[in-house]
Protein backbone atom coordinates (compact mmCIF):
# COMPACT_ATOMS: atom_id res chain seq x y z
CA UNK A 1 0.00 0.00 0.00
CA UNK A 2 2.84 2.62 1.10
CA UNK A 3 4.57 1.89 -2.67
CA UNK A 4 1.80 0.81 -4.93
CA UNK A 5 -1.47 2.65 -3.75
CA UNK A 6 -0.22 5.87 -1.46
CA UNK A 7 3.19 6.03 -3.73
CA UNK A 8 4.27 7.62 0.20
CA UNK A 9 7.79 5.34 -1.18
CA UNK A 10 9.61 4.09 -4.15
CA UNK A 11 10.03 0.07 -3.87
CA UNK A 12 13.54 0.61 -3.26
CA UNK A 13 13.14 3.29 -0.24
CA UNK A 14 10.45 0.47 0.87
CA UNK A 15 13.12 -2.23 0.57
CA UNK A 16 16.10 -0.09 2.54
CA UNK A 17 13.75 0.79 5.21
CA UNK A 18 12.32 -2.53 5.70
CA UNK A 19 15.90 -4.21 5.62
CA UNK A 20 16.86 -1.67 8.57
CA UNK A 21 13.87 -2.62 10.38
CA UNK A 22 14.59 -6.25 10.05
CA UNK A 23 17.35 -5.59 12.24
CA UNK A 24 15.75 -4.22 14.92
CA UNK A 25 14.22 -6.34 17.71
CA UNK A 26 10.56 -6.79 17.50
CA UNK A 27 8.15 -7.19 14.76
CA UNK A 28 9.22 -5.98 11.31
CA UNK A 29 5.87 -4.26 10.42
CA UNK A 30 6.22 -2.44 13.63
CA UNK A 31 9.72 -1.50 13.59
CA UNK A 32 8.54 -0.16 9.94
CA UNK A 33 5.58 2.18 11.21
CA UNK A 34 7.03 3.67 14.21
CA UNK A 35 10.22 4.59 11.65
CA UNK A 36 7.49 6.01 9.03
CA UNK A 37 5.44 7.50 12.10
CA UNK A 38 8.89 9.48 13.11
CA UNK A 39 9.83 10.16 9.22
CA UNK A 40 6.94 12.28 8.64
CA UNK A 41 5.44 13.87 12.11
CA UNK A 42 8.52 12.84 14.88
CA UNK A 43 8.28 11.31 17.95
CA UNK A 44 4.29 11.73 18.10
CA UNK A 45 3.98 10.11 14.57
CA UNK A 46 5.70 7.14 15.79
CA UNK A 47 3.74 6.55 18.70
CA UNK A 48 0.85 7.28 17.11
CA UNK A 49 1.77 4.56 14.59
CA UNK A 50 2.25 1.99 17.02
CA UNK A 51 -1.07 2.79 18.81
CA UNK A 52 -2.83 2.36 15.12
CA UNK A 53 -1.38 -0.27 14.21
CA UNK A 54 -1.91 -2.39 17.52
CA UNK A 55 -5.40 -1.45 18.46
CA UNK A 56 -7.55 -2.87 16.42
CA UNK A 57 -5.56 -5.69 15.54
CA UNK A 58 -5.31 -6.99 19.36
CA UNK A 59 -9.08 -6.29 20.08
CA UNK A 60 -9.53 -8.72 17.31
CA UNK A 61 -7.28 -11.45 18.14
CA UNK A 62 -8.24 -11.47 22.11
CA UNK A 63 -11.94 -12.18 20.34
CA UNK A 64 -10.97 -14.72 18.16
CA UNK A 65 -9.14 -16.05 21.03
CA UNK A 66 -11.99 -16.13 23.47
CA UNK A 67 -14.02 -17.58 20.52
CA UNK A 68 -11.88 -20.14 19.52
CA UNK A 69 -11.33 -21.17 23.47
CA UNK A 70 -15.11 -22.22 23.39
CA UNK A 71 -15.27 -23.62 19.82
CA UNK A 72 -11.86 -25.02 18.99
CA UNK A 73 -12.98 -28.33 19.98
CA UNK A 74 -15.53 -28.36 16.85
CA UNK A 75 -13.76 -29.91 13.34
CA UNK A 76 -14.86 -27.43 10.62
CA UNK A 77 -13.08 -24.58 13.18
CA UNK A 78 -10.18 -26.55 12.94
CA UNK A 79 -10.75 -27.18 9.09
CA UNK A 80 -11.33 -23.59 8.75
CA UNK A 81 -7.66 -22.88 11.18
CA UNK A 82 -6.19 -25.49 8.37
CA UNK A 83 -7.41 -23.57 5.39
CA UNK A 84 -6.61 -19.79 7.08
CA UNK A 85 -2.66 -21.23 7.45
CA UNK A 86 -2.32 -21.74 3.53
CA UNK A 87 -4.03 -18.29 2.82
CA UNK A 88 -1.17 -16.46 5.20
CA UNK A 89 1.14 -18.73 3.78
CA UNK A 90 0.26 -17.56 0.18
CA UNK A 91 0.12 -13.77 1.41
CA UNK A 92 3.56 -13.97 2.93
CA UNK A 93 4.96 -15.47 -0.34
CA UNK A 94 3.37 -12.82 -2.49
CA UNK A 95 4.87 -10.06 0.01
CA UNK A 96 8.28 -11.58 -0.59
CA UNK A 97 7.78 -11.45 -4.18
CA UNK A 98 6.61 -7.75 -4.00
CA UNK A 99 9.92 -7.07 -1.94
CA UNK A 100 12.16 -8.47 -4.40
CA UNK A 101 11.30 -7.04 -6.86
CA UNK A 102 13.73 -3.94 -6.92
CA UNK A 103 15.96 -6.90 -7.38
CA UNK A 104 15.52 -7.75 -10.31
CA UNK A 105 17.81 -5.12 -11.69
CA UNK A 106 20.72 -6.21 -9.73
CA UNK A 107 21.56 -9.84 -10.28
CA UNK A 108 23.92 -9.97 -7.80
CA UNK A 109 20.98 -8.54 -5.01
CA UNK A 110 18.76 -12.03 -6.41
CA UNK A 111 22.07 -13.61 -5.95
CA UNK A 112 21.88 -13.04 -2.01
CA UNK A 113 18.88 -13.19 -1.47
CA UNK A 114 18.78 -16.91 -2.82
CA UNK A 115 21.86 -17.12 -0.63
CA UNK A 116 19.72 -16.39 2.57
CA UNK A 117 17.06 -18.50 1.62
CA UNK A 118 18.65 -21.03 1.35
CA UNK A 119 20.57 -20.75 4.00
CA UNK A 120 17.27 -19.78 6.47
CA UNK A 121 14.61 -22.07 4.39
CA UNK A 122 16.54 -25.11 3.49
CA UNK A 123 19.11 -25.85 5.77
CA UNK A 124 17.49 -24.24 9.32
CA UNK A 125 20.29 -21.90 10.21
CA UNK A 126 19.39 -19.32 12.58
CA UNK A 127 18.55 -16.04 10.85
CA UNK A 128 20.66 -13.48 13.10
CA UNK A 129 24.11 -15.93 12.36
CA UNK A 130 22.90 -15.73 8.84
CA UNK A 131 22.66 -11.97 8.27
CA UNK A 132 25.68 -10.66 10.57
CA UNK A 133 27.65 -12.86 7.88
CA UNK A 134 25.67 -12.06 4.89
CA UNK A 135 24.73 -8.39 5.42
CA UNK A 136 28.48 -6.79 5.26
CA UNK A 137 28.82 -8.82 2.28
CA UNK A 138 25.79 -7.35 0.50
CA UNK A 139 26.59 -4.13 1.80
CA UNK A 140 29.95 -3.96 0.39
CA UNK A 141 28.85 -5.64 -2.93
CA UNK A 142 26.37 -2.77 -3.21
CA UNK A 143 28.57 0.02 -2.23
CA UNK A 144 31.08 -1.00 -4.61
CA UNK A 145 28.30 -1.49 -8.04
CA UNK A 146 27.16 1.62 -7.29
CA UNK A 147 23.23 0.75 -8.62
Amino acid sequence: MLVEQRRWLTPTEFSELLGVCQFLPGPNIVNLSVSLGARWHGPIGSVVAFVGLWAAPLAIVLCLAAGYDHFSALPVVRNAFGGLAAGASALILSTALKIAEPLRAWPTGLAIAGIVTLAVAVLRWPLPVVLVVVAPVAIALAHWSKR
